[in-house]
């Protein structure tokens, strides 16, 4: 039963993303949202909507889902462990599992924003003018970014105990510029959320393509070119702390 505890935590985790994180987006970019007339420009609002759901995963991070689970909160995240043989294919599944039902009951959520969630199709991800194609790419692009930075914090000891601070500041910059194009998901579950949520899947296996292709594409640069970015343990943060043994595989 103490296993269930992680896949548990991870649900909880990728709930709370959802739930408070894409309400930043349905806030900022809401038809009927205060912060619209606020915050005219776009571009701003997009760099603090990146921002503030960096910043709600650091603090999912810091707080004792990631003490237990190491706060993946993201498939591809998952993904990226599972190709250094840092989690077993067993665990890996059972969490990807809990990151989706979390992602599907964080999205309930969002639909207490009733008319101003339900304008943006409460947050979800949609392909830009420039098409699923185009899309794929800035899916791929960012998450790659996202695995990378993530790596290169956690690979030196001296960076690592500020792994979860690069968030907030990585997706700033990343939804300011790529969002247009994607919507900037990083993270399959994060748009399997809103898209149960509002019903609307247009393109939706761009944000497995692109995100697995990004991730598998950091990963593999780093295993045979960047050997001395050590990734000792699957967790993004409380190293330390693995009461069951399960992350020293």
């Amino acid at each position: 039963m103490k296993i269930w505890k992680l896949y548990f935590s991870e649900f909880i985790g990728t709930a709370l993303l959802i739930g408070i994180g894409v309400s930043f987006v349905i806030l900022d970019f809401g038809k009927g949202s205060p912060i619209v007339s606020l915050i005219p420009s776009s571009g701003i609002r997009r760099a603090l909507t990146g921002f503030l759901f960096g910043g709600t995963g650091m603090l999912i991070t810091f707080s004792p889902v990631g003490k237990w689970s190491g706060a993946h909160i993201n498939p591809v995240v998952t993904f990226s462990f599972w190709m250094k043989g840092k989690i077993k294919s067993t665990m890996a599944i059972g969490y990807v599992a809990a990151q989706f039902l979390g992602a599907a009951v964080g999205a309930f959520t969002l639909l207490f924003w009733g008319s101003i969630g339900k304008a943006i199709y409460y947050g979800a991800t949609i392909p830009g003018k420039g098409g699923a194609s185009e899309a794929v790419l800035g899916e791929a692009v960012t998450t790659f970014c996202l695995v990378a930075g993530l790596f290169l914090f956690l690979g030196y000891k001296r960076l690592r105990p500020f792994t979860p601070v690069l968030f907030p500041f990585l997706y700033a910059v990343m939804v300011y510029f790529e969002a247009p194009i994607s919507g900037t998901s990083t993270n399959p579950a994060r748009s399997f959320g809103p898209s149960l949520a509002s019903g609307m899947w247009s393109g939706w296996w761009v944000y497995w393509i692109g995100p697995l292709l990004g991730a598998f594409v950091a990963v593999s640069i780093q295993t045979k070119w960047l050997k001395m970015l050590e990734i000792e343990v699957a967790k993004v943060y409380h190293f330390e702390h693995d009461p069951f043994k399960v992350f020293h595989i």
